[in-house]
């Protein structure tokens, strides 16, 4: 019985040097073939981008389309129904309106932004391109006068211009002239990449129509797979949690959005009113901009400085100070009220989000990652208060700020204990 046992041990030792030299194979193999991984994965988001595009306007188009089938069209057919009685409209009569509704409503948006905004931005840059040799001349000859008093200065100013000279004709020379050959190429996949977009965004506005019009079955199939993968306890946590998310990605997006455009506005009427070259430009950067929390006011106010700054330095220098005013109004005021006195987490968390998620990510994890970690965060910190729990000690934070231990018999939470002056002086004599 005892060589059968030792048998089996090395039996068991074995199996298990194999297991781990079976896995450290695999692992080299996936980090060696992990380039070949990636870009397959890229080629299915490529394929799936269509669907992508569907689940993105049809989660952004469910709050409206909802309004208007409750408010609106459910309404509209019950009193048709009721004056009319020969004539029966059909139960999926509101849906279908509404789903048309806020489609349109879309649509609308889309093409009054570009119908407004993007001819007065092209009419911008092209002022800025007709007018930039003269806004050079004018820095050219302040640099120049400014120069004139200071001799030693200007010898290096003349330096340093010189050998800038040099390096954008080599730069020029070498680089930009050979580059030229590609440019066809670069045009036509430019091209060829925005019609790509066009034609996703299209196709997704389809598969919009299709889960709209469908959302409570999609939904029932969700839930029916949820339940049977997870026990209906575990189940019930997931779809909290998913609730949870829902909330705080859409009220984010949507209050994010609202106060970034009346941002947009008030910064329109504050140059317009104080005579700005290129207000409605500089608007719709800063608006753009402020959608991203934290880094986008600087982010829109440092280009549309410089473009003030080719007009008029003095200009420049109220804009600084107006941006400055309406990101205090936008930080204390307006943000607050629409996206609530706080999303749950301070400000160094918020900073940490967007740095890492927008290190990962780019834009997007600059703009998502603020509610994608407050939902990691309250996912831990409901994880930890459970455990909390279980082990009888209290979940608020505060009963923590000024303790020493907790007494693991009493489970007594121990406060530090104050050294008065008097005591440190006996502490000292002996």
């Amino acid at each position: 019985m005892e060589g059968k046992h030792k048998y089996s041990r090395y039996i068991g030792w074995g199996v298990t040097a194999f297991a781990v030299i079976a896995a450290g194979v695999l692992f080299y193999f996936g980090i060696d073939y992990m380039g070949n991984v990636i870009d397959a994965l890229g080629k299915l988001m490529s394929i799936l981008s269509p669907f992508i595009w569907g689940l993105v306007i049809s989660y952004l188009l469910i709050p409206s389309m909802m309004l208007y089938e409750k408010k609106l069209f459910k309404p509209l057919v019950a009193r048709i129904n009721r004056k009319k009685p020969r004539i029966k409209t059909g139960s999926k009569l509101p849906r279908v309106l509404s789903l048309i509704l806020a489609e349109i409503v879309m649509l609308l948006i889309i093409a009054a932004l570009f119908y407004l905004i993007v001819p007065q931005v092209y009419d911008s840059i092209s002022a800025i391109i007709i007018n930039s040799p003269s806004y050079f001349d004018s820095a050219y000859s302040a640099i120049d006068n400014l120069l004139k008093d200071y001799p030693e200065i200007e010898q290096y100013a003349t330096k340093i211009f010189g050998n800038l000279t040099d390096a954008l004709t080599k730069w020029a020379t070498n680089t930009l002239l050979p580059s030229m050959e590609n440019v066809v190429t670069n045009i036509t996949s430019g091209v060829f990449y925005v019609l790509k977009g066009l034609y996703n965004v299209v196709i997704g506005m389809i598969v919009s129509v299709y889960i709209l019009y469908n959302k409570e079955p999609f939904i029932a199939h969700y839930r029916k797979i949820l339940y049977s993968i997870f026990s209906p306890e575990r189940a019930k946590r997931v779809m909290s949690a998913l609730r949870f998310a829902d909330k705080t990605f859409m009220g984010f997006i949507s209050g994010k959005l609202l106060d970034s455009a009346i941002i947009g506005v008030l910064c329109y009427i504050g140059c317009a009113i104080l005579n700005m070259p290129y207000a409605l430009l500089i608007s719709v950067i800063v608006g753009v901009t402020n959608i991203i929390p934290f880094f986008g006011p600087f982010i829109g106010a440092v280009p549309s400085a410089l473009l003030i700054l080719l007009v008029d330095p003095k200009m420049c220098l109220w804009f600084i100070i107006f941006v400055f005013v309406l990101q205090q109004l936008d930080g204390n005021v307006i943000g607050p009220k629409i996206l609530g006195t706080s999303i749950g987490i301070n400000g160094f968390w918020v900073l940490f989000s967007i740095v890492i998620f927008g290190g990962i990510f780019g834009f997007w994890g600059m703009l998502l990652g603020v509610p994608a970690f407050v939902i990691i965060y309250t996912a831990l910190e409901m994880a930890v208060n459970r455990k909390l729990k279980k082990h009888n000690l209290p979940t608020d934070a505060e009963a923590y700020m000024n303790l020493d231990y907790i007494d693991p018999e009493t489970l007594e939470l121990v406060p530090k204990r104050r050294v008065k002056p008097s005591e440190k002086a006996d502490e000292k004599k002996e």
